[in-house]
């Protein structure tokens, strides 16, 4: 969320019990958050959910932040550790999501391929090929690329080693190419 000052006021009353910073603290971030849930989870009700839940998780959280850091990284790493944890809760994780990594084609897409790829779709194509992706893959590719998460934390999230991150990124990225593609296929098979 560039461009929003840290609110160190807001927090310290927040922290205090002042329902009026809770309230402004709610209008600032929940907008981006709920964002980045949309593009986590598979609904707009899931993705409302999540976001009123994170910031009824953040009261209890609240008191967990090192005012030393970042506010909206931390927002966003509470946020991605609860719609990953609300994704394991939903459903069974698909098999393609723990599959063993040696069947795993390594011809990756070019980077800049993908990017030209989801600029040349709208918004709700991105998200409908989002929603094929496993949830494994769909979190890693929000965490890493709408919310700008390290590697680090995203292993931290995703409860995976660290040097796994690159091995499932690479899977997201391919896999939301080929359901690009496919819903590109689709659309113009269905035309004719």
């Amino acid at each position: 969320m560039p461009g929003i000052t840290e609110p160190k006021d807001l927090i310290v009353r927040a922290r205090a019990g002042d329902t009026l910073a809770w309230g402004d603290l709610y209008r600032e971030y929940a907008p981006a958050i709920f964002r980045f849930c949309r593009r986590a989870m598979p609904t707009k009700e899931d993705a409302e959910d999540a976001t009123m839940e994170i910031f009824m998780k953040l009261r209890e959280k609240l008191a967990q932040y090192d005012p030393s850091r970042s506010f909206s990284a931390w927002l966003y790493k509470v946020a991605a550790n609860h719609c990953w944890d609300m994704l394991r809760r939903r459903k069974a994780r698909h098999d393609k999501d723990t599959e063993d990594i040696e069947g795993l084609p390594l011809e990756a897409p070019d980077p800049n391929q993908l990017e030209r790829l989801i600029e040349e779709r709208t918004g709700e194509e991105v998200r409908k090929a989002m929603t094929k992706l496993g949830s494994r893959a769909r979190m890693a590719l929000v965490m890493r690329y709408y919310s700008d998460m390290s590697y680090d934390e995203i292993a931290d999230a995703l409860g995976v080693r660290r040097p796994f991150v690159g091995v499932v990124l690479l899977r997201a990225r391919h896999e939301l190419r080929q359901a690009l593609l496919e819903n590109n296929a689709l659309a113009v098979g269905g035309t004719r």
